[in-house]
C-alpha cells in the first residue's frame, strides 16, 4: 500500500480516492451491523486447515433455509467443461407425418424404442444408438462461434432477412431496416424453402430450439417443420419416427424459444431446417439454434481455429442463489485473510444482496487505499456478468494464495469490492427457464417489475437546468447533487435493490466501478442521457469525457474480442469505429442510470461493460468467456491506480472532511467525504488544482 502524504505522478488519469483519518476511524462505516447484516463465516487462519487445494473450488451442497453452513472444504474434483442445465427445459410437442395409429403425438417428450431407426439410408449419415442419448450444448449461432458463411437458405426475402439473421434471439434494429432485421425469412411461402447449418465437422445432433421473427411490427413465425441432416449437402436424410417424417411442433408467437429433440441422435455434417406451415397471417421467418456434439477430428481446422481452452481450474457452471453463496462461503474459507463476504440489503423477495471484499485488511478503509466495485446482474437474464465475477473472486483468491505478484500487488494496494448478482428474484426467473430457452427478457426486471439499470434519480436535468439558467444563481453545484425528495419517499418506484445499492454508494468513497451487462459487446461511459430532450441519440460527453474514454478503452483494448475489426456485430450496432467502446447517450438515451447517477452524486466513475452477445451462454461457453474477459478485468482493475493522490489537510494537519476540489477547465469538482483525509483527483489534464474551502489556511497536500 503507498505511503500517505505521498504524491504518485499519473500518465494519463487523475482518480479520487477517501480515505479515514485514523485507525480508530477506519472501517467505522462498515461495522454497521444494522445496515450490512454482515456475515463472515470463517476466520480460522488458512494453514491451519488441512490441505486444502486452493486451486480448487468444489462447492458442497448449500444448507436449507434454516439451517446451519457447516464450514468444510470438498474433494478436489475436475472443473466442469460442459454440463447440462440443472432443470430440463420444457421440449417441444412433435407428431409424425401421417402419425402411426400406435403412437400418440400430443406426449411432450418422444422417445423411440431401441429397435426403431431415425433413418435407415446408406448415404454416409450414422444414426446413433439411443443408448448414447445426451444432452448436447448448442452449436453456437447465439454466439457467433457459428460464422456467417456457415448458413445458407434456399431463398430470402432479402439482405437484411438473410440467413446470417437466423440466429436465436438475435435482435433487429429499430427501423428494421436492409442489414439488421430479425430473422431469416424466406422470398417465398411454399414447402420448399429450408434454412441450413454447416458444422464443418461431424456433429452428433441432437435438438433444435426455434423462435419467430424479432419485429415491432410483423408478426411472422414457422408453426411446424422437418429436420434433414446431410454429410455432403446433396443427399438428404429426413428424421423420422417409425415409418414417417416426423413434423415437429414449431412456435405460437415469436419470441418464446421452443425446443424440439430429435428421437435419435444423429451423426452429419449438415443440418437443415424445412418449414412446413407458419403463422396464417405471417411469413416463413425463423431464429433458430442447434443442439451437437462435435465428434473429434484433430486434422479439421475449422476446430483447431475455433477451440479455446483454459489453464484455470476455476468452477465453470452456472450457480444459482444457494450455490452463490456456497460458492463465497468456500473461497472466503480458503483466503479468510484476505475476503469478507457482507450484504448491502435485500432484494423484493427478501434474499440478500451478497458482496464480496477482497482486501489485505477486509472490513478496514485504510488510507491511501483506494476503493473500487464490479456489479452485475441488475438485469436478472444477464448472467454471464454474474459468472464472471464469481470467477474472478476464485481466480484473485488462487493467484493471492499462489504468490502472483500481479494479483498480490492489486490485492494489497487496492479495496475491491465485487456484488455478483444485483437482482436475484430476475435471475432465479431465468435460470428456471435456462440458458437456452429463457428468451431475451425472462427475468430481466425485478420481482415487483423495475429496470434496476434506469431506476436511479435523474441528476443530470438538475444540472443541466440549473446551467442554463445564465442569468439566475446557481442552485445546483456540478457534483455531489442530492437526490431529490420525491425519490426518497416510500411512494416512490424505486426498487429495493436499488434503494440499497444507492445507500452502499453513500458509505463507502469508490473511485472507480464498473456495471456488468449482456446482450452486446461493447463499454458505454456517460452521460447516458441526451441532453436534447427531443432526441434519442445525441453524443452527450462528461467534462471528464477523454478520462471516461480511456477507461472504456482500457477494458475493451485488452479483450480478446470487442476491438477486433474482423467480428461480426452481435445485432445491429458496430462499435469498431470508437474501438469497442461508446458514449451511451450516443447510442440510446437512458435516464436515471447507474453512470450518470455515481458520477452526479459520488466521487465514482461508473462505466456499464457489455460482456457478451449471449446474454445466458451455455455452461460449456464459460471458459472461453472466462479467457474473453479475464485481462480485461483485471486491467480495469488497476486503472483506480493511475492518478495523483495526496493528503487535504489544514495548517495543523488535521484531515478535512468535503473539502471541494477543482481543476481548471473541467466543470466537475470532487471532494472528500466525511471523516477522509485524502483526495485522489480523476481527471486527465490537471491543469491548476484549487481547493474551496471557507478557511483560508487549509492547504492541499498534493
Amino acid at each position: 500500500m503507498s505511503r500517505p502524504g505521498t504524491a504518485t505522478p499519473a500518465l494519463a488519469l487523475v482518480l479520487l480516492a477517501v480515505t479515514v483519518a485514523g485507525v480508530g476511524a477506519q472501517g467505522a462505516a462498515l461495522e454497521d451491523p444494522d445496515y450490512y447484516g454482515q456475515e463472515i463465516w470463517s476466520q480460522e487462519p488458512y494453514y491451519t486447515r488441512p490441505e486444502p487445494e486452493p486451486e480448487t473450488f468444489s462447492p458442497p451442497l448449500p444448507a436449507g433455509p434454516g439451517e446451519e453452513w457447516e464450514p468444510r472444504l470438498q474433494e478436489p474434483r475436475a472443473p466442469k467443461r460442459a454440463t447440462k442445465p440443472k432443470k430440463a427445459p420444457k421440449r417441444g410437442k412433435s407428431a409424425p407425418e401421417p402419425p402411426p395409429p400406435d403412437k400418440n403425438s400430443n406426449k411432450k417428450v418422444m422417445r423411440t424404442k431401441s429397435s426403431e431407426k431415425a433413418a435407415n439410408d446408406d448415404h454416409s449419415v450414422r444414426v446413433a444408438p439411443e443408448d448414447v442419448r445426451e444432452s448436447c450444448p448448442p452449436l453456437g449461432l447465439e454466439t457467433l462461434k457459428i460464422t456467417d458463411f456457415q448458413l445458407h437458405a434456399s431463398t430470402v426475402k432479402r439482405y437484411g432477412l438473410g440467413a446470417h439473421r437466423g440466429r436465436l434471439n438475435i435482435q433487429a434494429g429499430i427501423n428494421e431496416n436492409d442489414f439488421y432485421d430479425g430473422a431469416w425469412c424466406a422470398g417465398r411461402n411454399d414447402l420448399q424453402q429450408w434454412i441450413e447449418v454447416d458444422a464443418r465437422r461431424l456433429t452428433r445432433f441432437t435438438g433444435v430450439i426455434t423462435q419467430g421473427r424479432n419485429s415491432l411490427w410483423l408478426s411472422d413465425w414457422v408453426t411446424s417443420y422437418k429436420v434433414m441432416v446431410s454429410n455432403d449437402s446433396h443427399t438428404w436424410v429426413t428424421v423420422k419416427n417409425g415409418s414417417g417424417d416426423m413434423i415437429f411442433e414449431g412456435n405460437s408467437e415469436k419470441e418464446i424459444p421452443v425446443l424440439n429433440e430429435l428421437p435419435v441422435p444423429m451423426v452429419a455434417r449438415y443440418i437443415r431446417i424445412n418449414p412446413r406451415s407458419w403463422f396464417d397471417n405471417g411469413s416463413i421467418c425463423m431464429r433458430m439454434e442447434i443442439l451437437g456434439c462435435p465428434l473429434p477430428d484433430p486434422n479439421n481446422y475449422y476446430h483447431r481455429r475455433n477451440e479455446m481452452t483454459t489453464t484455470d481450474d476455476l468452477d465453470f457452471k452456472h450457480h444459482n442463489y444457494k450455490e452463490m453463496r456456497q460458492l463465497m462461503k468456500v473461497v472466503n474459507e480458503m483466503c479468510p485473510n484476505i475476503t469478507r463476504i457482507y450484504n448491502i440489503g435485500k432484494s423484493h423477495q427478501g434474499l440478500k444482496l451478497y458482496a464480496v471484499e477482497i482486501s489485505d485488511h477486509p472490513g478496514e478503509h485504510e488510507v491511501g487505499e483506494p476503493e473500487f466495485h464490479y456489479i452485475a446482474g441488475a438485469h436478472g437474464n444477464e448472467v454471464l456478468g454474474r459468472e464472471l465475477l464469481l470467477l474472478l473472486v476464485q481466480f484473485l483468491c488462487q493467484e493471492y494464495l499462489a504468490r502472483n505478484a500481479r494479483i498480490v500487488h492489486l490485492v494489497e494496494e487496492t479495496r475491491i469490492h465485487i456484488l455478483p448478482s444485483l437482482n436475484p428474484d430476475g435471475y432465479e426467473k431465468a435460470y428456471e427457464g435456462g440458458s437456452e430457452l429463457g428468451g431475451w427478457s425472462l427475468g430481466r426486471w425485478t420481482h415487483d417489475g423495475i429496470d434496476i439499470n434506469n431506476n436511479f434519480p435523474d441528476l443530470n436535468t438538475l444540472l443541466w437546468e440549473a446551467e442554463d439558467q445564465q442569468n439566475g444563481p446557481r442552485k445546483v453545484p456540478n457534483h455531489y447533487i442530492a437526490i431529490p425528495e420525491w425519490f426518497l419517499s416510500e411512494n416512490a418506484t424505486v426498487a429495493a435493490e436499488t434503494r440499497a445499492v444507492i445507500a452502499w454508494m453513500e458509505k463507502i468513497p469508490f473511485v472507480l466501478g464498473g456495471n456488468l451487462q449482456g446482450g452486446e459487446l461493447v463499454v458505454a461511459y456517460p452521460y447516458d442521457l441526451v441532453r436534447s430532450p427531443w432526441k434519442t441519440q445525441e453524443h452527450t460527453p462528461t467534462p471528464d469525457d477523454h478520462v471516461f474514454r480511456w477507461l472504456a478503452y482500457s477494458y475493451a483494448s485488452t479483450h480478446r474480442l470487442m476491438t477486433d475489426a474482423r467480428r461480426r456485430v452481435c445485432h445491429t450496432e458496430e462499435f469498431q469505429k470508437e474501438e469497442g467502446t461508446v458514449n451511451g447517450a450516443s447510442w440510446h438515451t437512458v435516464a436515471g442510470s447507474l453512470n450518470d447517477f455515481s458520477y452526479l452524486h459520488t466521487n465514482c466513475f461508473e462505466l456499464s461493460i457489455y460482456v457478451g452477445c449471449d446474454k445466458y451462454p451455455h455452461e460449456s461457453q464459460l471458459p472461453e468467456e472466462w479467457e474473453n474477459n479475464r485481462e480485461s478485468l483485471i486491467v480495469f482493475m488497476e486503472q483506480v491506480h493511475r492518478g495523483i493522490k495526496g493528503l487535504v489537510r489544514d495548517s495543523h494537519g488535521k484531515g478535512i472532511p468535503n473539502a471541494i476540489i477543482s481543476v481548471e477547465g473541467v466543470n466537475h469538482d470532487i471532494r472528500t467525504a466525511s471523516k477522509e483525509v485524502i483526495a485522489r483527483c480523476l481527471h486527465l489534464d490537471l491543469g491548476l488544482l484549487s481547493l474551496q474551502n471557507h478557511e483560508p489556511k487549509h492547504s492541499c497536500s498534493l
